[in-house]
């Protein structure tokens, strides 16, 4: 049995293409028909209906005019490059202005200079090595992919680099040497370019549905966690990882101080400049207080306008110093908000033991809280353990 026997008919292979398209397509449809409105998912597939669309008239060449199986196959494959970037740069969070201008420019220019390459040299060679190009380059900002946070995001963004070799090899082999690189002439080299295509299709198409669910989980986990007004954590998580911080400092025998907070007169906010001012006040105060926080500390919502800090390895000269500087920055920074505010603070510092739960310390910092108000608002009241 000779090479050229095993070897697919061009048009064959280009069919299944189609046909892995469209059914992924479907697939894709059926497992996502909840999040559908998702925009980077609504892109995506966008970009493989297009992609679809122009296999398919590049499997019928010779049966319907060469301006639809050249000139809008090749236009239609530009666009739906660009948008499978785009919607993986926007699944990354990396759509950004000079990616925005980018493609605003790289999708007219690609196919004008196309359009260009077929009125000046319309030879086959001539437009591969054109085509090859421009696909490098629109899919270049994928290399993104490799710096993302996870093992999957880096496996897919080396796919997408290497799809960007892969054309630029193509490209190369057709304008400097005399092995085909058309789809349509028999040969190994037509195999090894349908089947390379064909696969990294197929994960492509895998890749952004796994990327999306591990998206998706990310933000459940991130909902589950945090608050979702203030983007503080929430009291379950909260208690969870205090409960680790105090036990690893009782073994190491070190001080860990504990702020608890609220806003004063929050209620009279809310009555006088209604709730969406409040919201607005709970997120500055969330915004601004970050910014004097170290990453170990714990910044927690208990609901309402209640805050705690917890604050590992710093005693009580460190939390007074911190509580001091909160309460200063609050009463005197400048503020779009319609209205100023304070907060009064309870401060607790303890070295503990394995006795030592984060129930009783929130209890000893709301009695501080408590004094605190009494003695005037905005000020800070220190409690003492035991």
């Amino acid at each position: 049995m000779t090479t050229i026997n095993i070897l697919l008919d061009s048009t064959t292979i280009l069919v299944f293409l189609g046909i892995a398209y469209l059914f992924t397509f479907i697939l894709i449809s059926a497992y996502w028909r909840d999040v559908i409105k998702a925009l980077p998912v609504r892109i995506f597939f966008l970009a493989k209906c297009l992609q679809s669309c122009s296999w398919f008239l590049v499997v019928l060449r010779g049966d319907i005019p060469d301006f639809l199986t050249i000139s809008v196959a090749n236009s239609l494959m530009f666009v739906g490059a660009s948008l499978e970037t785009i919607s993986m740069l926007r699944l990354r969070n990396e759509w950004r202005t000079r990616y925005k201008i980018m493609f605003r420019l790289a999708i007219p220019l690609s196919i004008a200079g196309f359009h260009l390459v077929m009125l000046i040299h319309n030879e086959e060679d001539a437009r591969i090595a054109y085509c090859s190009a421009a696909l490098a380059i629109i899919l270049a900002p994928m290399y993104r992919l490799i710096k993302g946070p996870s093992p999957l995001m880096k496996v897919i963004g080396y796919i997408y680099l290497f799809v960007v070799a892969a054309n630029l090899v193509r490209g190369t082999t057709a304008l400097f040497t005399d092995i085909p690189a058309s789809f349509f002439t028999p040969g190994i080299y037509q195999l090894l370019y349908l089947v390379t295509i064909y696969i990294l299709t197929i994960l492509g198409i895998m890749g952004f549905m796994l990327l999306w669910k591990e998206r998706t989980n990310q933000e459940l986990l991130y909902y589950a966690s945090y608050d979702d007004l203030t983007g503080a954590l929430n009291r379950r998580t909260f208690m969870a990882s205090a409960k680790s911080y105090l036990n690893r400092y009782a073994k190491k025998g070190e001080a860990v101080s504990y702020l608890l907070f609220d806003i004063d007169s929050f209620k009279d906010i809310n009555d006088k400049y209604g709730h969406p001012i409040g919201d607005l006040v709970l997120q500055d105060v969330t915004k601004r207080i970050r910014h004097y926080l170290d990453k170990d500390d714990l910044f927690v919502r208990y609901g309402g306008d209640e805050f705690g800090i917890l604050l590992p390895g710093k005693g009580e000269r460190e939390s007074s110093a911190l509580a001091e500087r909160i309460k200063i920055m609050l009463q005197s920074a400048p503020t779009s908000l319609p209205v100023s505010y304070t907060i009064s603070m309870g401060v607790l510092t303890v070295v503990p033991d394995q006795n030592t739960h984060m129930e009783s310390m929130y209890t000893r910092c709301d009695q501080a809280l408590y004094t605190a108000k009494r003695n005037g608002r905005n000020s800070i009241y220190r409690s003492r353990f035991g």
